[in-house]
């Protein structure tokens, strides 16, 4: 303790009255500089709220008459700092380094320019979200996408004239894939037998448990086959008179090899066709181009699931179609229609902004201009133009702090898309001189943008598959200036 250390009642009042009032401080000239950029009410908050720390931080004696005085001289600072930091928005746009495309953390896929646009011109008024405006009566919402879905599949798989006839199709717009799962099941399995494969009982990000869903939906599950193999006559032999649907469920983050059987789509669309019981694929991924071309060949589109002749198929939004966060039924008329008609749709549906973006998407599909669409450009982007990137950002990184190497790295599609797939990528590998590496993932995060990396082998690694070229010279410039 120091001769100025507080030790008894008589200082600690003496402290207190060395400590401004309210109404004092806000008459000085900083406070009045305060008071022109921010309400009065947020300045007066803070200033209160720091004032009542300050005392009690008096009343337990961790101040002397030296250390207070210097707290009372930065208040004005310390103030507009707390204001600052209380204006900023807590959901913001971050750097994405990660080589995961779809990372769901990261809100999964961002939007074309042309979904920023729509929505910008939706949002800033009113629209015709719920309004027939050829006869000026209340319309359904899903006429906004329900066209577009079905000519994008019809004319991906090449479905024209008679056999266009012959299959009516339509759909239903919901939040996300698993309140599709859902509502497709309560609807239309309520009390009622649903056959699935136990190899498809997954659990997905966020505690996503297919029999959990199941239970909840009111269905009843009914196990088929092995966690390995399961084949047709598996599925045959469990159909009673209680059944009211075969599941199919995407797989998402993991995969099984080896010793496995697994029917064909086809296959089950047969048998339920024999047996007069509806086929219900959970697709998942709303995946619409083949990835070949990126060496993976296990990742089935929504093409193949819509041409298999599925009575009724579930489809992510966020996930490999690129659009906004929802999810897509498409499937018979007749069963759609029994959809709308469940009360909960109205729990589950989407806003003006969702069908604004997946309106936009889904254009950009129809006029096949994918490339406009992030995840889809990132995709494609060569191996040869990502080190290209790297090696210029790192060239501008030439701090006494900081070194920046490239390096070879994988990639992740991620979201619970093709889980064995691997890409190939470059990426920034990072040293910091006073930091280590979780230290300075830390202090990566804390960048205004932030920036998310991860570690590999005890490095940091920035991944530019994932950062879209236009931010390379901001990300050089955090590099070289803010860490």
């Amino acid at each position: 303790m120091t001769n100025e250390e507080p030790t008894n009642g008589k200082d600690i009042e003496r402290l207190y009255r060395l400590l401004p009032s309210l109404n004092d401080l806000l008459l000085t000239a900083s406070f009045e500089a305060l008071l022109q950029s921010h309400s009065r009410s947020m300045v007066v908050a803070s200033a209160r709220a720091t004032l009542a720390q300050i005392r009690q931080q008096i009343s337990g004696g961790q101040h002397t008459p030296t250390s207070l005085a210097a707290r009372v001289a930065a208040l004005a600072d310390e103030i507009a700092s707390d204001l600052a930091l209380n204006s900023r928005f807590s959901l913001q746009p971050v750097i994405n380094a990660t080589g995961v495309i779809l990372h769901t953390n990261l809100g999964r896929a961002p939007l074309s320019q042309s979904a920023l646009d729509h929505i910008v011109e939706v949002a800033k008024g009113y629209c015709n979200l719920e309004l027939d405006l050829e006869s000026g009566e209340r319309s359904r919402r899903d006429v906004h996408a329900e066209s577009l879905i079905l000519r994008l599949l019809r004319m991906k798989t090449g479905m024209v004239g008679e056999e266009l006839s012959n299959d009516p199709k339509a759909v239903v717009v919901v939040n996300n894939c698993a309140a599709a799962t859902f509502l497709a099941l309560n609807t239309l399995a309520d009390r009622a037998e649903v056959v699935v494969s136990r190899g498809e009982l997954v659990e997905i990000g966020g505690g996503f448990r297919v029999p959990e869903i199941l239970v909840k939906s009111g269905a009843l599950l009914r196990e088929v086959g092995t966690t390995n193999k399961t084949r047709v006559s598996d599925y045959e032999s469990a159909i009673s008179p209680n059944t009211a649907l075969l599941l199919r469920v995407h797989q998402s983050n993991f995969s099984i090899e080896g010793f496995t059987a697994r029917p064909k789509l086809e296959e089950l669309v047969s048998l339920g066709q024999k047996s007069n019981v509806p086929v219900f694929e959970d697709q998942g991924t709303g995946l619409i181009f083949s990835l070949e071309r990126h060496g993976i060949k296990t990742e089935e589109t929504l093409l193949e699931s819509f041409r298999s002749g599925a009575d009724l198929i579930a489809a992510s939004g966020d996930k490999l179609l690129g659009g906004p966060q929802c999810g897509i039924l498409v499937g018979r008329k007749d069963i759609i229609e029994r959809i709308r008609q469940n009360p909960l749709l109205r729990a589950f549906r989407v806003d003006k902004l969702t069908y604004a973006a997946l309106e936009a998407t889904l254009i950009d599909h129809l006029a096949e201009t994918a490339d406009s669409i992030p995840i889809v450009r990132m995709l494609n982007t060569s191996l040869a133009e990502i080190l290209r990137r790297c090696h210029w950002v790192a060239d501008q990184v030439n701090s006494k702090m900081l070194a920046a190497e490239v390096v070879s790295a994988i990639g992740l599609i991620g979201g619970g898309t093709a889980p064995g797939a691997r890409l190939q990528s470059s990426a920034l590998s990072l040293q910091h001189a006073a930091l280590g590496p979780q230290a300075l993932l830390n202090a990566l995060r804390r960048l205004q943008p932030p920036v998310i990396g991860r570690i590999s082998d005890d490095r940091v690694l920035l991944d530019l598959r994932t950062v879209e070229p236009e931010f390379d010279v901001e990300l050089a410039r955090l590099l070289q200036e803010d860490l």
